[in-house]
């Protein structure tokens, strides 16, 4: 219960901070250049001034800005995140649409940088100053130092054109009409590329500061005494080092979650995912402000979740953490 009562206290002090992020975007794109009845316009070929006077009523971009903010956040309130006028329907249509995609990827991409981050660290960290320690961290150097879209544009060329092995891009095979585990099949091959190319920045990350992380927890007190009573290294290792060297990784997911819905939007741009990130993209260009703003309350809301299960994950794995509460 004082686990639970922790991680309510922090997701009912992330409320203020969503207001805050949709207010100070709503502002801030007030600042660009045209609006949504200007981008319809450009796409109908243009427009007399009384149709384009109608549209922006009828849209309410006629109102004062501070009333365009105030009745946007009572929608909100309402769980009503408006209309899209570039797709034709409701916000919450189109995001239902994309966000399948945008979370398979995060979770896969996610998982696969934790788990071989922890991984690689342990090796380098019990080979310290050794041979695998300098290659690991020689390619965790270079998977952080190079950009994405290159790691990604490289993949398309070596294993779906070159190799054949894997599909260039897109969500699934479209037409193919597979059903059950070959459809599930198909959609993990097309996500095989795209997770890679968004998890090797992440896993650079973890592995280092698993690395450091291992070193820090293996010169501590109690793990000398667990040596000095016979138990065996890799007993230590896993029963007294690792939970303790979690810690800071268990922290980092939650401070990345952000980061990797951001660099879903290069990635999903890169193979052509139908998912929220290059929803972002197309909505910006065209200047979509309600599909914009749903985005990043949809986004915002993930984060907060990941970060609620986090701080659970946190207080389970530091007894001290649930004590304090």
């Amino acid at each position: 219960m004082r686990i639970l009562g922790l991680a309510l206290r922090r997701l009912a002090a992330s409320v203020p901070t969503l207001l805050i992020i949709l207010a100070g975007l709503f502002l801030l794109l007030q600042l660009a250049p045209g609006d949504t009845v200007d981008a319809l316009v450009a796409q109908m070929g243009g427009g007399d001034p009384a149709m384009i006077g109608e549209l922006r009523r009828f849209y309410g971009l006629d109102a004062p800005v501070l009333a365009q903010l105030m009745n946007y956040l009572w929608r909100l309130v309402r769980l009503d995140l408006g209309y899209s006028a570039i797709y034709g329907k409701p916000v919450v249509a189109v995001i239902l649409e994309r966000l399948p995609a945008t979370l398979l990827l995060m979770v896969s991409a996610l998982s696969f940088a934790f788990a071989a981050g922890m991984a690689l660290g342990v090796v380098a960290a019990r080979r310290v100053n050794q041979w695998p320690d300098t290659l690991i961290s020689t390619l965790g150097l270079i998977f952080y130092a190079t950009p994405s879209f290159w790691f990604g544009l490289m993949g398309i060329v070596v294993f779906a054109v070159w190799l054949g092995w894997l599909p260039p891009g897109g969500f699934e095979t479209i037409g193919s009409g597979y059903t059950g585990i070959d459809r599930a099949i198909d959609i993990a091959l097309h996500l095989v590329l795209p997770t890679v190319t968004l998890a090797l920045i992440f896993l650079a990350i973890y592995l280092r500061i698993m690395r450091a992380s291992m070193l820090e927890v293996l010169t501590l007190d109690f793990v000398r005494t667990a040596r000095a009573k016979g138990l065996a290294e890799h007993g230590v290792v896993r029963r007294h080092v690792l939970r303790n060297a979690l810690l800071p990784m268990v922290t980092l997911i939650g401070l990345q979650a952000g980061t990797m819905l951001g660099g879903s939007v290069v990635v999903e741009s890169v193979f052509a995912l139908p998912g929220l990130g290059r929803l972002a993209y197309e909505s910006v260009v065209q200047r979509d402000l309600n599909t914009l703003l749903g985005i990043v309350f949809v986004s915002a809301l993930l984060v907060i979740v990941i970060n609620f299960l986090v701080d659970i994950a946190y207080a389970r794995l530091d007894p001290r953490i649930g004590s304090q509460t």
